[in-house]
């Protein structure tokens, strides 16, 4: 066969075996009809998902809702007649569907998807979080707390707060992750909004707790009651003392004193910065009720602690908690009424009787016998409210706003050189120590002293004025103090003898006034308006601010006003305030444009 020919063969030969057969044409349709069935299905799966994942949805709104509901009942409405124990189930049961339904698996494997998959991720930890605070801690700390046992209820709340400690830590790591997000839209970012801080409060609470109430070994507590009719910086003389002892949730009371039972004159043996001696002068540290000059907790603290150790018993003491009478007042709100002898205490009139009434019923300069009787009064208190306490007979609501409610006014606060209490107090409110820079706000402190050996601050009123400016060179903050002495001479010559001066009697009290300005500025200038007034010295440091400090003679019916300008340069936030807790509280008003 011809070459040519026998080419053309081979081609025929290729053109022919590409050609599909018969049986061929089949297999591709089949291929297809397999292709468009899987691609209907995979439609099928999404539309039913997305149906599934909608309704799903719908359902977590829902219970989300009504669970939100029951909580603004619990901390709004004082006036509801529900019990809290039926309105925390009701939320415990809506908080578990939501919790239920948002961690079904079609919605956790939503969670990836970018934009949308974040805010699935919020909703399902803003339920989580109230299914573990309702039905993990609340409900069955509520049920720890009114069973009948012979077991104290703190000793029964314990297990409680460590089983779900850990869960609570990570959902608060978690919620403040997805709170960080830009695709949450506006409903679920004001939800993750509101579980967020809850969580931030709740968790280093159930991790400190435990510890405090000695669930890994027995602890003391030094408790130090302020009396704010004598102001002192931190709030007022520290008269009357108790030690508590906790162990495993039991708590107790081991011993109390009162200033009587402590050496005057002779300092203990704590070390202080230079700059509070030079400013509060010995006395700070050689005398125990003047311990709580320097507006600095942990300083006051320490200096108590080493009192009771030297002068009372050498007790191990692993922290020390100030509470004072306005504090006290909130508490009894929570625990109702005590009955001491034929007076009730009560959330209305505690700092009237603590604060005034006593030295109308004992004169501790009469005698000894009178003396004893008044700190008698005192102890009696601390006793009762206490046995209310370890008892667990308060409602929880009510205790939680007083507690934070003190905590936020410096009615409360807590110290201790135990590693784990003090990382998760550490620049909190209750440690009562001032901020070291003004990254958040730009704090100034203004501090009240009385130095005329009496209780006559029950009749002083205060205002302190701020005004904030901030420019790129040099940025200013101004505190005007005002004191005025709201008592009539007619009045003041009335006063029991152990409210008036011990130095003038009802003639006239002295009042010294601590400005500390921001950190990073310096005293630029004072100024001082009233009868009987100085500025002393010519300005210092301490605590790492710039501070004025005044004297102030006030007659009844008197006022003076001291004020003190601090400038400096760098990053300023908004201005804000801290004070001495005066029996009437203090006015405070800021003019700021910064931050």
């Amino acid at each position: 066969m011809p070459p040519e020919s026998r080419r053309a063969a081979r081609e025929a030969s290729q053109a022919a075996s590409a050609r599909p057969t018969d049986d061929a044409r089949p297999d591709r349709s089949r291929r297809r009809r397999i292709i468009g069935i899987t691609v209907g299905v995979v439609l099928l799966v999404l539309v039913a998902a997305a149906a599934w994942l909608g309704f799903r949805a719908l359902m977590v709104k829902g219970e989300l809702e009504s669970a939100q509901k029951i909580v603004s009942s619990i901390t709004g409405d004082a006036e509801s007649t529900t019990p809290m124990a039926e309105k925390i189930v009701e939320l415990g049961g809506h908080a578990a569907t939501a919790a239920a339904a948002a961690n079904d698996p079609v919605w956790r494997a939503v969670e990836w998807v970018p934009m949308a998959g974040e805010n699935l991720r919020a909703v399902r930890l803003a339920s989580e979080s109230l299914d573990v605070l309702a039905n993990g801690v609340a409900i069955p700390a509520l049920a720890a707390m009114s069973e009948e046992s012979a077991e104290p209820p703190l000793a029964r709340l314990l297990p409680t707060l460590q089983a779900q400690s850990t869960r609570v830590q990570e959902l608060a790591v978690e919620v403040g992750e997805v709170a960080e997000s830009t695709a949450l839209i506006g409903q679920v970012r004001s939800g993750i909004e509101q579980v967020a801080p809850v969580l931030d409060a709740a968790a280093p609470m159930l991790e400190t707790l435990p510890v405090l109430l000695g669930a890994d070994g027995p602890r003391n507590y030094l408790l130090v009651f302020q009396n704010n009719a004598e102001s002192l910086p931190l709030g007022g003389s520290a008269a009357s003392q108790t030690l508590v002892s906790a162990d495993r949730g039991a708590i107790s009371i081991a011993a109390q004193a009162s200033s009587a039972d402590f050496q005057e004159g002779v300092p203990v043996d704590v070390a202080v910065d230079q700059s509070a001696i030079d400013l509060y002068g010995t006395y700070l540290v050689d005398h125990v009720n003047t311990a709580t000059s320097r507006p600095d907790f942990p300083t006051a603290a320490q200096i108590l602690r080493a009192f009771w150790q030297r002068d009372i018993a050498p007790d191990q003491i692993d922290g020390v908690i100030s509470i004072d009478p306005i504090a006290l007042g909130r508490v009894l709100l929570a625990t109702g009424p005590i009955t001491i002898g034929d007076v009730e205490l009560n959330s209305q009139n505690a700092v009237d009787i603590l604060l005034s009434d006593v030295y109308t019923w004992w004169d501790p300069y009469a005698s000894k016998s009178q003396a004893k009787a008044s700190d008698a009064f005192f102890a009696s208190v601390a006793e009762q409210v206490f046995a209310k306490l370890a008892g667990g007979d308060f409602d929880l609501k009510d205790m939680a706003w007083a507690v934070n409610e003190s905590i936020d006014k410096g009615d409360i606060m807590l110290w201790s050189d135990n590693a784990q209490i003090a990382a998760l107090v550490d620049g909190q409110r209750i440690t009562g120590a001032l901020p070291s820079d003004n990254s958040d706000e730009t704090v100034v402190g203004v501090y009240f002293r009385d130095t005329s050996k009496s209780k006559i601050d029950y009749y002083m009123n205060s205002a302190i004025d701020v005004t904030q400016t901030c420019a790129a060179d040099e940025s200013t903050i101004t505190a005007a103090t005002t004191l005025h002495l709201d008592i009539s001479q007619e009045a003041a010559d009335d006063l029991p003898r152990y409210v008036a001066s011990g130095w003038w009697g009802s003639e006239q009290f002295r009042t010294e006034v601590y400005v500390y300005g921001p950190p990073g500025t310096t005293l630029a200038t004072v100024s001082v308006d009233g009868r009987d007034l100085q500025q002393l010295g010519s300005g210092s440091d301490d605590l790492g601010r710039p501070v004025a400090a005044f004297e102030t003679y006030l007659r009844p019916g008197e006022s003076a006003t001291v004020t003190a300008t601090f400038a400096g340069t760098g990053e300023f936030g908004p201005a804000s305030v801290r004070s001495t807790p005066m029996v009437n509280p203090t006015k405070v008003s800021i003019d700021s444009a910064c931050g």
